[in-house]
């Protein structure tokens, strides 16, 4: 099977060597034939990859210890559902689902646009199958996932890393990957552009979907990263500005500046150097964040092994900039925009303003996270850049986003009037400094940071809901519709600008998990079985400490249970744990324990224990407002939803309700799903 396999990426290599070369010289030579055989090609590229990925996981599955990935990164004792998702537990099968993932998207947009934007397809297609020449090349001559031991090979595998053993880390790599890679097609459609010079909207208009699901997976993938480190890592956080974590938000930073830009340019014929700077630099941010984790460039907790690939990526990036850049600078004349900046008042320059500063995080999150290999590099002293660094700057930034968020949809097109501006500020204004004074004097919050987040949070939540009041309102007077009614026609007729008000209002709810951080409070003590402590409003009481051995690990669990403060009312048993794994040897996990609420997260760490006595260290913490961070995700997904679903040409008032069912169904389904987890957190 291990032959296979590798049989069928080499086949691989010379099919999508063949679909590259046909879509080109079938465009110039005007070869139907060529042109179609080169489309088939991409879905062969699909097709082998899909089989040469199956033939990877079954390797995993019968316990094929032959081969050398298998052998890594498994062993016996592991459960059937880890064993298939080890497939990209490590460097060399992480390349291969990295450019499975890729030909899946590629086949999709290939198939969507068969019988148009024919003049991009060829070039597009061309780059998409460059790309895959060079991670096949990279997989069949160094980073071999069918590569096996020429003799003696071992009867078990030394084990997949503990922490990765985890349901978060099964689903989070896939979202991660399938928003990663899902900006590949919007650059390969954009050197198509550039190619062809046909640099009108038309591009934009193909891919601005494929936009929308790269960004909202790699956002729901981040966010899942960041569960894994809360759940699994044991420190009380899920953000810690590791390399890894930055090496996914680079590209997030300037794909979220490219999806605000492209509306200037729908409306305006604006900023078409722009957009297509933004695409270029988000792949090459995604190709660097590859060549990061993979390289042993920087160090983190989730990196891959060191290895030499880094060269390698270095080079196809040097590549890619050299083309991109230098077809952007043969096209500049063309890319003139069509109109001007009329009026610093207006939306086109708050989209600017907003993709100057989303450009700059993305510059600063880079550079700050390579600075200790660049000064290692030429001085040979290390240092350290931590988190304190990032938030320092990084907080700052996120706020004036956060607060662009609400300013940027009230503001017109062209130029605002002054009559524009009262209108559309006066309530939110009133309302975010009532609220503001609100949490000072009613509440008592005087820390900077958290007064701040919570006041343009409110400012913010106000603008999106008086769009709201606004637009229903209009039509309740106007059509002579019920409230509901109104409602549901105003997003049906308007999906993409009300889906992005309800993106927005998750971003909105996430930051109120942000400024919870700085209400955390955290205690390290050691108990005696029986003995008490107090930690916000909680009292735990150490109730026992127990010791078991499943076969792959040994386990030792400290039973505790939360008090409300003063009180006997118990909130339920708590049980952090410490297990240390057999395979890889000499691995410790921390497992958590934590009693989620609305309000916050009593969080407990097993931090050490000493059997005889029976004692426990336990690390407390209370994290305020955290769950807020996963439950923006739903309203971001909500939102997604509303953007994405097709408009209908045409649409009868009446019929507005039934011509949004399969979206309203499909939101109203996660909106439950939220409801029942904000209820069981009660």
């Amino acid at each position: 099977m291990a032959t296979f396999g590798y049989a069928l990426l080499l086949m691989t290599l010379v099919v999508s060597t063949y679909t590259g070369s046909a879509a080109i010289v079938g465009h110039h030579l005007k070869s139907q034939r060529l042109a179609v055989s080169a489309r088939y090609g991409a879905f062969a590229v699909f097709g082998l990859l899909s089989c040469a990925s199956s033939a990877l996981v079954y390797l995993f599955v019968v316990n094929d210890y032959s081969v050398k990935y298998v052998q890594h990164y498994s062993d016996r004792s592991m459960p059937l559902f880890y064993k298939a998702t080890s497939f990209w537990g490590g460097q060399d099968g992480s390349l291969l689902f990295w450019v499975w993932v890729m030909s899946i998207w590629g086949a999709i947009a290939i198939y969507q646009n068969r019988d148009k934007n024919k003049e991009l397809i060829p070039y597009s297609l061309a780059t998409l199958m460059v790309i895959t020449v060079f991670f096949v090349t990279l997989m069949l001559f160094n980073a071999n996932p069918f590569e096996t031991y020429a003799a003696g090979a071992p009867t078990d595998g030394k084990g997949l890393n503990p922490l990765l053993q985890n349901p978060y880390m099964v689903i989070h790599p896939p979202m991660l990957y399938l928003g990663y890679i899902g900006w590949t097609i919007p650059f390969c459609f954009a050197i198509g552009a550039l190619a062809h010079g046909k640099l009108d909207y038309g591009w934009i208009a193909a891919m601005r979907r494929w936009c929308l699901v790269a960004w909202v997976f790699l956002s729901v993938g981040l966010v899942l990263g960041g569960l894994w480190a809360y759940e699994e890592l044991g420190w009380g956080g899920y953000w810690a500005w590791d390399p890894v974590e930055n090496a996914a938000f680079m590209p997030w930073l300037t794909g979220t500046a490219f999806i605000h830009s492209v509306q200037v340019q729908e409306r305006r014929q604006m900023y078409k150097a722009w957009n297509l700077l933004l695409i270029i630099l988000t792949f090459l941010l995604t190709l660097l964040g590859t060549m990061m984790t993979r390289s042993g460039v920087v160090q983190s907790v989730h990196a891959f092994a060191q290895s030499n690939i880094g060269t390698y990526f270095f080079g196809f990036i040097i590549l890619t900039c050299v083309v991109s850049f230098g077809l952007l600078i043969y096209r500049s004349k063309a890319l003139a925009p069509q109109s001007g900046l009329e009026s610093i008042l207006s939306r086109e320059f708050a989209f600017l303003v907003n993709n100057w500063i989303l450009l700059a995080a993305a510059f600063f999150v880079t550079f700050a996270t390579l600075f200790p290999s660049l000064f290692k590099a030429v001085s040979g002293k290390e240092v350290n850049v931590g988190p304190s660094f990032f938030n320092t700057w990084m907080i700052p930034i996120g706020l004036i986003l956060l607060f662009l968020t609400g300013i940027g949809p009230l503001l017109s097109w062209r130029k605002s009037t002054g009559t524009t501006i009262r209108q559309q500020f006066t309530v939110p204004a009133i309302v975010g400094v009532l609220g503001c004074l609100g949490l000072v004097f009613g509440v008592g919050i005087t820390h900077w940071k958290a007064l701040a987040a919570l006041s343009i949070c409110i400012f913010v939540s106000s603008t999106i809901f008086q769009e709201f009041w606004r637009g229903t309102r209009h039509r309740m007077k106007n059509a002579g519709e019920n409230a509901f009614d109104a409602l549901i026609t105003l997003v049906t007729r308007a999906r993409r600008r009300y889906g992005g008000y309800v993106v927005h209002f998750g971003v909105v709810v996430m930051f109120l998990g942000f400024a919870g951080e700085s209400f955390k409070k955290e205690i390290d003590q050691t108990l005696k079985v029986g003995e008490k402590i107090t930690i916000g409003r909680y009292d735990v009481r150490l109730d026992d400490l127990k010791f078991e051995d499943d076969g792959q690990k040994t386990m030792v669990t400290a039973v505790t249970t939360a008090f409300k403060t003063g009180t006997d009312i118990s909130l339920g048993q708590l049980t952090p744990a410490k297990w240390a794994y057999r395979k890889p040897a000499d691995q410790t996990t921390t497992e958590v324990s934590k009693r989620m609420s609305i309000s916050d997260d009593l969080y407990l760490v097993l931090a050490g224990y000493d059997g005889e006595a029976r004692t426990a260290i336990l690390q407390l913490k209370v994290n305020p407002l955290v769950n807020f961070v996963w439950l923006g995700t739903f309203f971001l997904m909500i939102g997604f939803s509303i953007a994405v679903w097709p408009e209908r040409r045409e649409q009868k008032a009446k019929a507005t309700v039934r011509g949004m069912a399969p979206a309203m169904v499909g939101a109203t389904t996660l909106a439950l799903a939220m409801l029942t987890l904000v209820l069981a957190f009660i």
